[in-house]
C-alpha cells in the first residue's frame, strides 16, 4: 500500500494515478472521501481542523484496510501530520509512503494555475504550517515534487515495495 502525500498542488493525484497503473493496483484520490462540508470550508477558505478531518481520516483508514486485504492499492493524500500516518499504518497494511515535498513558491504558483479545485491558494500556507514531513523512522521516501513526474515515478518504483507486499 503506497501513500502519496504531500501539500496542495504536489502533485498527488497525477503521481498517485501514475503509481498504480505502473504497479496495477486500484488508486484512490483521497479527496474524494471528503464530506461535503469539508470541501464547502475550504473552498470558503478555512482551514480544516481536526474535528473536520476525522471522518475523513477513518474512511481514508478503512480503504486502506480494505485495499491492503486484496491485492494493495495507491491512494493520494495530504496526510500532513505524523498521526494520520501512524493511524494508517496500524491498519496492518504494509503501508509506504511517497512525500512528495515541494518548496512553498512553486506550490504557490502551481495552485495559482489550477483551475476547478476545491481547495484555495490562500489555504496552502495553513498546509505547510501543519505538514510534518516524513521521518526517517517511517517508511518511504520523499522526492523532490518539482522534478519531472517520469523521474518521481521511477525514483518511487525503485525504492517502494509492491504496495501489496
Amino acid at each position: 500500500m503506497v501513500v502519496v502525500m504531500g501539500v496542495s498542488a504536489s502533485g498527488k493525484s497525477m503521481v498517485g494515478t501514475l503509481l498504480a497503473q505502473r504497479l496495477g493496483v486500484p488508486f484512490l484520490e483521497g479527496d474524494d472521501l471528503h464530506p461535503a462540508a469539508n470541501r464547502a470550508k475550504m473552498a470558503s477558505g478555512h482551514p480544516l481542523d481536526e474535528a473536520d478531518r476525522r471522518p475523513w481520516l477513518e474512511a481514508l483508514t478503512a480503504w486502506i484496510r480494505t485495499a491492503a486485504g486484496e491485492r494493495g492499492g495507491v491512494v493520494s493524500c495530504s496526510a500532513l501530520r505524523r498521526a494520520y500516518r501512524d493511524q494508517f499504518r496500524r491498519t496492518g497494511a504494509n503501508v509506504q509512503f511517497l512525500h512528495l515535498a515541494l518548496d512553498p513558491d512553486v506550490a504557490a504558483e502551481r495552485i495559482a494555475r489550477r483551475k476547478g479545485h476545491f481547495m484555495p491558494p490562500k489555504l496552502l500556507n495553513s498546509q505547510f504550517e501543519t505538514l510534518e514531513p516524513l521521518q526517517a523512522d517511517e517508511p518511504g521516501l520523499t522526492v523532490d515534487a518539482s522534478r519531472s513526474t517520469a523521474e518521481i515515478l521511477e525514483s518511487a518504483l525503485r525504492r517502494l515495495t509492491r504496495p501489496d507486499s
